[in-house]
């Protein structure tokens, strides 16, 4: 009988490495990404870290009141308004959230009330940058959104900042443009105070270019910021506006929150889809009218936001689409209705929308005790005409600094109507460079972050969990007191359970994918959670293992 001999297996390297697996020159590496959420967001909150910081708090042992704090201070790094901007921000970063690929984007505008609440109910104090007091002097012109950001950034770094309003008290189209039912006084008047309390100088009833000209401020500080609000309701070039019962939006806005009597009968129509509109329209209903609100587009083009169009719709709002004003029924000097002309949506124009045409033949009339146009607005650039560049609003570079005149910055509507995210974040950023050029640095170039999309996550390792959804007044209620707050707060349960959605696109989250998936014993874990996990390349063969199965994208192969 011949014997054979069994063939002895060839060890294995140091490395455990089987020559039949993929082995590559490449190496992995931790490369952080910019989550979709923050990318969008003008205010450049930190989306990801705040909500990371609630959601994995269990888990890392923490008591939620240390995470809730922490949160408000990863938050107010950015911006001093999160429970304002938790009530009044569209959210355009819940468009752009990873999560809507598996089952619904987080509700972050949810989330953000809940630590900017927090913040309020714990007397929370917004952190200095430094306790160097700097010589430089910076004036910020208007009480807004966006001067009270550059002045809270100017301040926390150690500047001497005054703040100059031409209203008798400080927080611009927040205090007076939106409603107290969207945004309550005590929230508004709250988060004001902390920015105030880092020692920034407020001077109300002060008004550029009556009071003190602009020449003036720059010769008596360093920089200028300009923030100031778009007060001026635009015309609807309509034969017979000029009636006694027809007001502006934000005439009408600035009118309900001073307390004056405004005559606007049971029958008010409201042009215009966007949110000054639309607060006009509920406004109105609050007062006990019939309303319609007309918008020559359908509803797919409305500015406003989804929510708020559809609080409206509950409360007996009715909308009229693909409709348009063209005159005025009158009686002396009041319209007794409004003349319209239905549209049909055309070519595109320079927006991006449909242009509405008019269908020749089409002319009906609504009757109306008041007619409020909400169709755009503009501000008052009195006092600052050296600002204005031809026919343009004030011209700003990349870094918020004025094309025309060096030394003065602007944000907010002063530059364009946008979003009040827009201003807070256009403030910050003016601060920042004011900041640079006091130093003698160089600005920074633009170096973001490469944005990670779905197609580098693995939705497949994330249980799927239902979005939850913020909770509102039942109709009657709302009507039934003109400031009462329409939204209700969420509970400690909810927030934590949203929170707890995060994929924390682009950054570990400690879920131990690369570890597990590693052959070669080239991953090492840490003993503490919330550490990031540490490569031992010596032993690794790459074999992309990690990097394929990293559910956030966070490790990439180089």
């Amino acid at each position: 009988m011949v014997v054979k001999k069994k063939k002895k297996k060839k060890k294995k390297g140091f490395s455990g490495a089987s020559k039949s697996r993929e082995q590559s020159p490449l190496r992995p590496h931790y490369v952080e990404k910019m989550p979709p959420c923050r990318n969008v967001c003008p205010s450049g909150n930190r989306i990801r870290d705040f909500l990371t910081t609630i959601g994995q708090a269990e888990r890392l042992g923490k008591p939620l009141d240390q995470a809730f704090g922490e949160a408000w201070e990863i938050y107010t790094d950015t911006s001093p308004f999160p429970a304002v901007c938790g009530r009044v921000c569209p959210h355009p970063c819940e468009d752009n959230c990873n999560r809507k690929e598996l089952d619904g984007p987080l509700n972050i505008n949810m989330t953000e009330r809940a630590i900017g609440d927090f913040g309020l109910e714990k007397d929370l104090k917004l952190k200095t940058l430094s306790d160097e007091k700097r010589a430089e002097k910076v004036a910020v012109v208007g009480a807004g959104p966006g001067g009270l950001s550059c002045a809270y950034q100017l301040a926390r770094r150690g500047y001497s900042v005054t703040v100059y309003e031409a209203s008798e008290k400080p927080g611009g189209m927040l205090l007076w443009g939106i409603p107290r039912y969207r945004l309550p006084a005590d929230v508004l008047d709250g988060e004001i105070q902390k920015i105030l309390d880092l020692g920034i100088e407020l001077k109300c009833d002060m008004r550029i270019g009556r009071d003190i000209s602009l020449d003036d401020l720059r010769q008596q500080y360093n920089a200028v910021f300009m923030s100031i609000g778009a007060h001026k309701g635009l015309k609807l070039r309509v034969d017979g506006e000029e009636a006694e019962n027809v007001f502006s939006g934000v005439e009408f806005l600035n009118r309900v929150y001073h307390g004056e009597k405004i005559e606007i009968g049971d029958n008010v129509i409201v042009v215009g889809g966007g949110d000054t509109a639309i607060d006009a329209a509920r406004i109105s209903r609050r007062l006990g009218a019939h309303v319609t609100i007309v918008y020559r587009r359908t509803v797919k083009e409305m500015p406003a936001t989804e929510l708020e169009i559809t609080e409206a719709q509950e409360e007996g709002v009715k909308l009229e689409y693909l409709v348009a004003p063209v005159g005025f029924n009158k009686d002396g000097n009041r319209i007794t209705s409004m003349k319209c002309i239905r549209m049909e949506l055309g070519e595109p124009d320079d927006s991006g929308r449909c242009r509405p045409v008019p269908i020749e033949g089409s002319e009906f009339d609504i009757p109306a005790t008041a007619v409020i146009p909400a169709i755009s607005q503009e501000p008052d650039f009195t006092g600052f005409e050296d600002l204005i560049e031809g026919g343009d609003w004030v011209q700003v570079d990349e870094h918020g600094e004025s094309t025309k005149v060096p030394g003065v910055y602007a944000g907010g509507d002063a530059v364009s109507l946008s979003l009040v995210t827009t201003a807070i974040g256009q403030g910050r950023q003016a601060a920042e460079t004011m900041d640079r050029k006091f130093r003698g640095e160089e600005l920074p170039n633009d170096t973001a972050l490469p944005v990670v999309g779905p197609d580098r996550l693995r939705l497949d390792h994330y249980d799927k969990a239902e979005r939850s959804e913020s909770a509102t007044l039942p109709p009657e209620e709302r009507l039934a007191e003109m400031e009462k707050e329409v939204g209700l707060p969420a509970s400690r349960e909810q927030v934590v359970a949203e929170a707890q959605r995060c994929m924390s696109c682009g950054f570990c989250f400690d879920c131990e994918k690369c570890w597990l998936f590693c052959q070669d014993q080239a991953i090492e874990k840490p003993m503490q959670k919330g550490v990031i996990y540490s490569f031992k390349l010596q032993n690794c063969t790459g074999c992309k293992k990690c990097a394929e199965e990293c559910p956030c994208g966070y490790i990439d192969m180089l």
